[in-house]
């Protein structure tokens, strides 16, 4: 009906999930934190926006963009900047960029990782992201009072339930939190239909002694 498919993705998924455009999106953004950058007070923190090989779409992309092009040499390419009359540089005040110097040196970040994953290594860390998920949710499952929202295939996110061990959230993550464990984010406000909950995450920094100390603390929070 003529209207615009956008998907936010997390790209660490992409090795793994079928990408955007085999299912017909005209634009994939997302943020580039995942690709091997830390988190900061602030930082840390740039996006990245794909979409379809069409002006339409170039024509409105709201930062600088760089192609690949051909030169005179056969077989030899460059990069060059693209379309850069529509940019503060060719529009002045109308351009439709804007860019940050902090954001592009985390996309140098991410590029590098990227390159040094590769596409087998973007899907090793994607497999190995679901198998920590799936062991997490298990061991998580098998103690008193707690039980695992939605039959789903989990990557990264899942969410936790504690209504039979009659304890809330926020007493179980201030006890965790005395241990040196932050708990799941208590979504108990958001969606209250799902009673006491949390949602928790477990991603490929996270080791199995990680996950089985974290099942320790939780024996001891619950009754």
């Amino acid at each position: 009906r003529g209207a615009v498919f956008i998907v936010g993705v997390d790209p660490i998924s992409l090795g793994v999930l079928t990408p955007p455009a085999d299912y017909g999106a005209d634009i994939v953004c997302g943020d580039v934190q995942p690709l091997g950058t830390h988190m900061q007070c602030r930082g840390s923190l740039s996006g990245f926006m794909a979409f379809r090989d069409e002006e339409v779409y170039v024509a409105e992309c709201p930062l600088i963009m760089y192609s690949i092009v051909e030169t005179e040499r056969e077989e030899e390419f460059a990069f060059a900047e693209v379309l850069a009359e529509r940019t503060s540089y060719g529009l002045r005040d109308k351009g439709k960029d804007w860019v940050g110097t902090a954001s592009g040196l985390w996309t140098i970040g991410a590029a590098v990782y990227l390159a040094l994953m590769g596409p087998q290594g973007m899907r090793e860390i994607g497999e190995v992201i679901i198998q920590k998920c799936h062991y997490a949710m298990q061991v998580l499952s098998e103690l008193k009072g707690i039980k695992t929202l939605f039959s789903g295939p989990p990557f990264k996110e899942f969410v936790v339930n504690f209504d039979e061990s009659g304890r809330s959230v926020s007493e179980i993550n201030m006890e965790l939190l005395d241990r040196g464990i932050f708990g799941g984010k208590d979504i108990t406000q958001e969606f209250p239909e799902l009673g006491q909950s949390s949602l928790y995450c477990v991603t490929e920094i996270h080791t199995r002694e990680d996950i089985e100390r974290l099942v320790s603390a939780l024996k001891e929070v619950l009754p």
